[in-house]
């Protein structure tokens, strides 16, 4: 990959999310809600526009199709985590998002182990639990910094995220178990 590949425009704007990922938590921390709000905004714009960009300037790149995800959960994760720990997001709701997202590790790297490769796509309920991540955590940032009185759906919106969360979690594990099981058999071992 040339060095020109790397600095594409797309790739840029993930960065950018990256960078303001600690920014957004800053802010939070400092109770600077309206502030973390504009800076997550500014991250969710860059989101819209890189994987766009990357298509209508024909600049897909390896190094994008791996960072843009990884930007993503840097960003959400990072923000729930704030939001939990400043009471703004129920703090069990933090557990079972680390928890899904660490029994996936777990479950790709023990693939990698096994068979030395590792083929990762998302899964459509992987897509819906990272939307009602970023749904929740909007609404809440939003609610917060714009003072719009909406907090009494967060229960509910928080117990519908953990769901699609939960089951997502659920639908890696049996993907990773039928993935092995298939390369066992297919290497005489099952």
């Amino acid at each position: 990959m040339g060095l020109l590949n790397v600095f594409t425009l797309p790739n840029l704007l993930t960065a950018l999310r990256l960078v303001l990922a600690p920014v957004v938590a800053w802010r939070l921390l400092e109770h600077d809600v309206e502030g973390a709000f504009w800076l997550f905004v500014i991250a969710a714009i860059t989101d819209l526009l890189d994987g766009n960009l990357a298509r209508w300037l024909n600049q897909r790149s390896v190094l994008g199709a791996w960072l843009d995800p990884i930007a993503d959960k840097v960003m959400l994760l990072t923000t729930l985590s704030m939001l939990a720990l400043t009471g703004l997001l129920p703090m069990w709701l933090l557990y079972v998002v680390v928890v899904r997202d660490l029994v996936i590790l777990a479950g790709a790297e023990g693939y990698r182990r096994l068979t030395g490769k590792l083929d990762v796509r998302p899964t459509l309920s992987g897509k819906v639990a990272t939307f009602m991540e970023f749904v929740l955590v909007s609404w809440v940032l939003a609610d917060v910094a714009l003072d719009l009185g909406l907090h009494g759906p967060v229960e509910s919106l928080a117990l519908i995220t953990a769901l699609a969360v939960g089951g997502s979690g659920v639908r890696y594990v049996w993907l990773w178990t039928r993935k092995t099981t298939a390369f066992l058999r297919e290497q005489g071992r099952a």
